[in-house]
């Protein structure tokens, strides 16, 4: 596990023109469980999101709701702040691009950019795309169904001719390729960090880029220091909110991020124009980019104008909070796109949580096979048999393994090994048939075998409910909480150093439904 340096932080800012949808939620949970990972780790960490609320975009789309860019801005914002909320994302910081601390950000970094000579004023010529913000040179565009649009989105395009400050990009081509080849694990997954290489090493696809539109053209934005005829563009301002959140340009805590975490359609914006502005005004780029794959609705990608846009807020009402969170880091794509469906949330909350975790505890408290409501004493290794020594000796390996791949963001592997533990030990449980043990007056015949069948159930309840806190925080506080484990019981150092814990403990209390049925 590398060492977090304290408060560094894990960031995702989403653009704002549009209500948030679970494409937005995916961001924020997988973001805050990696969080919550480096808090139950002993490390300091801590978690910015927010609102990205400048632009043509934007100003379009308050026109077209009849409102001012700020109140239309105001509204959508507090739409997200709220869905963080809902589903219990603990984020530090949650920054909006149009607070003051951050207008003062990119004036600062503008002004050192054009310091060191990587800022001048021209004509910059292009197909300009509204939806993407972003200029095409002629080899990225082509003409479908009579419109010209983008060969990287299919959204359509038009040419504009105006003066405009550019960024030097192509003269730091090299610099940021010499950084990403000396980092060769700071893009996950390895496709889009080989697809940026790519990019780099082919020159002519890495023209200058523009940083400001023209006020006539423009008025919903930050301008440009000295020049109140021009509004710095978007990208140069969105992800300036990075630093913003750091303290920039005061002094900063956490810089670099550990952990910079986005949607694959904006790993250009990320990887090559953030450390390009970066390393030219000599701040270090972030450690690492999450680049995360789309949730798709009957293989097309969501879509306001296609009308398939999940509204994450009657999920979490319906399915619980937690259940949505095990099924977005479950589920959801990194290097490929994953599939929506209400049948797989409804399957992994009917044969995962409820049918696996929710069963095992139940049998492990049930008062027939626990009377006495406690977990047993650890027994002497003498009178484990093999198949106890088997599940034990799985248990004890779980935590480095779940933990090698939440070192690397792989968040599915890691919840895969979790639950074969927990279904390895129903089948432990089925098969040492601990109710056979029991006479029919409820009086134990082999008390001492029964309770090794409970300390090794109960062990790997233990480990997984503490494994699991990042991602289902609530449920495994309960279930933590029923099997008597206190909260200074529940890190990562305690699971490792307690791991061959030998003292008996009560259960506190009636076991809860953790996962009831879903109408």
């Amino acid at each position: 596990m590398p060492v977090l340096p304290p408060s560094s932080p894990l960031t995702s800012t989403h653009a704002l023109f549009q209500a948030p949808h679970i494409g937005h939620l995916y961001s924020m949970v997988i973001t805050d469980i990696m969080k919550r990972w480096f808090e139950f780790m002993g490390h300091h960490a801590f978690m910015s999101t927010g609102t990205d609320e400048h632009g043509l975009k934007i100003q379009e789309a308050s026109a077209k709701a009849h409102k001012n860019p700020k109140d239309f801005c105001d509204g959508v914002s507090e739409s997200f702040r709220l869905l963080c909320n809902a589903a219990n994302v603990s984020h530090t910081d949650f920054i909006r691009t149009t607070e003051k601390r951050h207008a003062d950000a990119v004036t600062e970094l503008w002004k050192r950019l054009e310091k060191s000579g990587h800022i001048y004023k021209g004509i910059h010529e292009g197909w300009y795309c509204v939806s993407d913000e972003t200029f095409y040179p002629n080899n990225q565009v082509e003409l479908k169904n009579n419109i010209m649009v983008s060969k990287e989105t299919g959204k359509q395009v038009e040419w504009t001719s105006e003066e405009n400050y550019k960024f030097k990009l192509h003269s730091m081509r090299l610099p940021v390729l010499s950084y990403l080849e000396s980092n060769p694990h700071c893009i996950i997954p390895k496709q889009r960090y080989d697809e940026i290489i790519q990019m780099l090493k082919h020159s002519e696809t890495l023209t200058d880029i523009s940083i400001s539109r023209p006020k006539s053209r423009l008025q919903w934005g930050i301008p440009v220091p000295g020049d109140e005829n021009h509004v710095i563009y978007v990208w140069m301002d969105a992800l300036t909110n990075y630093l913003t959140v750091c303290g920039f340009p005061g002094e900063m805590r956490g810089w670099p991020a550990e952990w910079h975490i986005i949607g694959k359609d904006i790993v250009k914006f990320h990887a090559i124009y953030w450390p390009a502005f970066l390393l030219a005004a000599g701040l270090p780029p972030p450690k690492r980019i999450l680049t995360h794959a789309h949730w798709l609705i009957k293989r097309q990608k969501m879509s306001k104008s296609v009308g398939n846009v999940v509204d994450p807020v009657p999920l979490l009402k319906k399915y619980g909070v937690d259940n949505i969170r095990y099924f977005l880091a479950r589920d959801g794509g990194i290097s490929d796109d994953a599939e929506f469906t209400l049948d797989t949330i409804e399957r992994r909350h009917r044969k995962d949580l409820s049918g696996q975790l929710g069963n095992l505890l139940t049998r492990c408290t049930g008062q027939k096979i626990n009377p006495q409501q406690k977990i047993p004493a650890r027994p002497l290794d003498s009178n484990l048999l093999d198949i106890d020594l088997q599940l034990l000796q799985e248990i004890e390996r779980l935590p480095e393994i779940v933990n090698g791949h939440m070192e690397n963001f792989e968040l599915t592997p890691a919840l895969e090994q979790i639950f074969l533990v927990i279904s390895h030990t129903n089948i432990y449980w089925d098969t040492c048939k601990p109710w056979k043990l029991i006479n029919d007056s409820g009086v134990p015949m082999d008390q001492q075998r029964l309770d090794t069948i409970l300390y090794c159930a109960c062990t790997a309840l233990r480990v997984c409910g503490i494994l699991l806190q990042p991602v289902m925080p609530e449920k495994m506080g309960e279930l933590l909480h029923c099997l008597g484990v206190e909260e200074s019981e529940r890190t990562w150092s305690f699971l490792r150093s307690g791991m061959k814990e030998g003292g008996e403990r009560k259960l506190s209390g009636k076991s809860p439904i953790l996962f009831p049925k879903v109408y």
